[in-house]
């Protein structure tokens, strides 16, 4: 019996590591792998800085998928099979040893990139897979004879759980990759590992598939207000964000928080930029936001702490005298924001003025404008939808042969590797599959 041949289409993370996982489990098969740009793995060089968040030290799955605001229930069950535990013992037996910082990110020892990159060209290699780069698809055609028949309504509806019913099961399909150069590759399965490239969505749109709308996540905040107008470069070790037009699914997030020369930065943002994705699109990026400066007091205990400090202190200078664990520049701003003067003295505060400091304090109200770009990991919300994709194995339930892995699925993460993890399981798990006869 010939050798299955079987192209990977996409040259990043979890391209590589399909093919890379195939070549091995399946050492009968014929791997090639499709990279339209000169230099591969592009996400993974610029990754954590340059550094590669490779995974997250989260090993239990129930708690690893509410790392997704997106995708998190049909991963619960591939990570079981293959999850940051597997990653780590994958990566030190080729010979890297990763390391975890305060945070639960995972990076390589070296905290260098180029260390991911050279082990998985090396795996690659070791395992016979052919790479091409500088190598752009212009088309992919599947033999007429073996379209499949389909329940229009059902596909409308997405009723996965009746789709195996629907579309009937046949031989081992035929395609045909059409390249940029008039060269055509024929081969029995394909992976698409495109990532959040059109390209890999037009396709799996002509062959059924839905597709979820892509948008950006994993953003900055643009925000021009004179609260924060002269504090860039100011952090906080804990912040509450919240985006009080949205709905209860777009959760408030507590975590470090920057102020940069554009508006906000940090964890906390990235975070809410992940869960809020869709809704900041649909509002053009532009919506009110609510910060709570002290997330481990309630109104009551600042109101206290306030109140005290007027009473035992009142001839301090507020700007000078602050009774909270907030950066002085912060407390200064907020302070000559309600109108209290440089000068002003506790015992000159008067009630109105301490109610709209702790309302600051705890619920300061800011207007988003417009989002800006996290440079160490930028993701989208979008793509094929789950109930087309049968988990067990990331095959299409409507093309059999046509795997997917990584973003090119409607799944994405919160910041600190678990983007990366959504790739490794998900191309492990089509690796593990699609060289099966």
């Amino acid at each position: 019996m010939p050798p299955l041949k079987i192209v990977v289409i996409g040259g990043g993370a979890a391209g590589f590591f399909g093919a890379i996982t195939c070549a091995t489990a399946h050492p009968n098969t014929q791997v090639t792998l499709l990279e339209a740009s000169a230099q591969p793995l592009t996400k993974v060089r610029i990754s954590g800085g340059g550094r590669c968040n490779v995974t997250h030290a989260c090993f239990d799955p129930a708690l690893l998928v509410q790392a997704y605001p997106r995708g998190g229930k049909a991963l619960r069950g591939a990570l079981t099979r293959f999850q940051p535990n597997d990653t780590i013992a994958w990566f030190e037996a080729h010979g890297i040893q990763l390391k975890t910082e305060p945070d639960g990110r995972m990076f390589p020892i070296t905290d260098n990139s180029q260390t991911i990159v050279d082990c998985l060209y090396h795996a690659a290699e070791t395992a016979g897979v052919k790479i091409y780069t500088s190598t752009p698809v212009k088309s992919i055609s599947r033999h007429p004879s073996l379209l499949l028949k389909e329940d229009t309504e059902t596909r409308e509806h997405g009723d996965a759980e009746n789709v195996s019913e629907i579309y009937t099961p046949l031989p081992t399909p035929h395609f045909q990759i059409n390249l940029k150069n008039s060269k055509t590759i024929k081969c029995d399965r394909i992976l698409l590992a495109t990532g959040s490239n059109p390209l890999g969505y037009r396709w799996a749109k002509e062959f059924g598939h839905p597709i979820e709308p892509p948008v950006p996540s994993l953003f900055t905040f643009t925000i021009q207000d004179p609260r924060l107008k002269d504090l860039a470069g100011v952090s906080v070790n804990q912040a509450s964000l919240r985006l009080p037009e949205a709905d209860k699914t777009v959760k408030e997030q507590t975590a470090p928080l920057l102020i940069t020369h554009w508006g906000l930065s940090g964890p906390a943002v990235l975070k809410l930029s992940a869960w809020g994705a869709r809704f900041l699109h649909d509002n053009h990026y532009q919506t009110p936001l609510l910060i709570n400066w002290l997330p481990q007091y309630n109104q009551e205990k600042i109101r206290q702490l306030l109140i005290s400090v007027k009473s035992q202190l009142p001839q301090r200078q507020v700007t000078t005298s602050c009774p909270v664990p907030i950066p002085k520049r912060i407390w200064i701003s907020l302070v000559n924001h309600v109108g209290i003067s440089t000068q002003q003295r506790w015992a000159e505060v008067s009630k109105k003025e301490l109610n709209q400091l702790i309302q600051e304090l705890n619920q300061g109200r800011y207007l988003i404008q417009g989002k800006g770009v996290f440079k160490e990991e930028f993701v989208t919300c979008g793509g094929v939808s789950l109930n087309s994709v049968n988990f067990k194995t990331m095959e299409s339930r409507i093309c059999p042969g046509l795997y997917f892995a990584g973003e090119i699925l409607d799944i994405d993460g919160i910041t600190g590797g678990f983007n990366f993890q959504n790739a490794w399981t998900t191309a492990w798990i089509a690796g593990q599959s699609m060289g099966n006869s």
